[in-house]
């Protein structure tokens, strides 16, 4: 493929999509990164896109947001191990809330596994993931459904969260800053959001590394409500996003770093066993007594076949 033909497929992805990874853009047009890449800074400097943390957006600085059919197919194997990863902080027997998005939804699917649940969402997928599973109670808000995105918005669900408290969220958003913390392009789908943090607590964040350092209009989460983060592994030309993580980390979000190994669908992917990276905490959240909390510890627990065991081994992150 020509040079030309390239950048203006590149183009017309980032039109439609709002942002797009490098390595997604890599995988459609048939190239490596590196020549991705390349391409990507010659359409900045035209002004028809912006760079950012391995990946393109719209210009303009705030992205706006993608409908579920673009999202779907972006970053699907990222955000297959961040699921699978996320899937092992939950235990039998607890209530969580899980928010609306693509990540969530892989995360259901892990979750429709893990007996004596009760799930209480806005998101018609991740109800959806789990209207079979044994032994899970689902618990749906009510509102107004917002077709973009398949999720309940508005008062009625903001209403129906009210006196409600969980152990954990699991959330997700458009971008991700250390500065502002979790948030999302829509006004009607950060209220929501905000009302299912307040449920909960515990916030874990699920996002991929291109939704590090970018910033869009409505906070959802401020840095310090955050509890955990989990990611995947920025491309290592990153700097940009391996310096966001940092930051997260120096406010004292815990940051859990998955494989990107998996396949879209994950159950029947192979998985692939990674070394562990310790970074350390600066000192305790706020209310956190001293030498009580988890260390900060970067991980990729995925490739030991045997859910029980994995789950042995994030309970043990979580205890040092």
């Amino acid at each position: 493929m020509f040079a030309a033909e390239r950048r203006q497929l590149i183009l017309e992805m980032v039109r439609a999509n709002g942002a797009v990874s490098l390595r997604e853009l890599a995988r459609v047009v048939q190239t490596s990164e590196v020549t991705v890449r390349r391409d990507v800074r010659a359409l900045e400097a035209e002004g028809l896109l912006d760079r950012r943390h391995g990946g393109a957006v719209l210009p303009g600085g705030f992205t706006r947001e993608s409908g579920f059919p673009q999202k779907s197919h972006l970053a699907t194997a990222e955000k297959t191990a961040i699921a699978d990863l996320a899937a092992g902080l939950v235990e039998e027997g607890e209530a969580i809330v899980v928010g609306a998005g693509t990540t969530t939804q892989e995360l259901a699917r892990r979750l429709a596994r893990i007996p004596g649940l009760t799930v209480v969402t806005n998101s018609l997928l991740v109800a959806q993931a789990l209207a079979h599973a044994n032994r899970v109670e689902v618990v749906m808000t009510g509102g107004t459904l917002r077709g973009s995105n398949y999720a309940l918005v508005g008062s009625g669900a903001e209403q129906s969260l009210q006196g409600l408290r969980v152990s954990r969220a699991f959330l997700s958003g458009s971008g991700l800053t250390a500065e502002r913390g979790l948030s999302t392009s829509n006004m009607l789908s950060a209220s929501v959001d905000r009302a299912l943090v307040q449920a909960a607590a515990e916030v874990v964040v699920l996002a991929d590394h291109t939704k590090l350092g970018t910033d869009t209009m409505f906070q959802t989460v401020p840095t310090d409500v955050i509890t955990r983060l989990v990611t995947d592994e920025p491309p290592a030309h990153d700097d940009r996003a391996g310096a966001e993580l940092q930051a997260l980390a120096d406010q004292g979000v815990q940051i859990a770093v998955a494989g990107a190994s998996g396949a879209p669908g994950g159950d029947q992917a192979p998985a692939r066993r990674q070394e562990r990276r310790d970074m350390p905490l600066p000192g305790p959240r706020r209310g956190q007594v001293p030498g009580a909390g988890p260390t900060l510890r970067t991980a990729a627990v995925l490739g030991d076949p045997t859910p029980g065991a994995e789950r042995a081994r994030v309970a043990d992150l979580r205890r040092r």
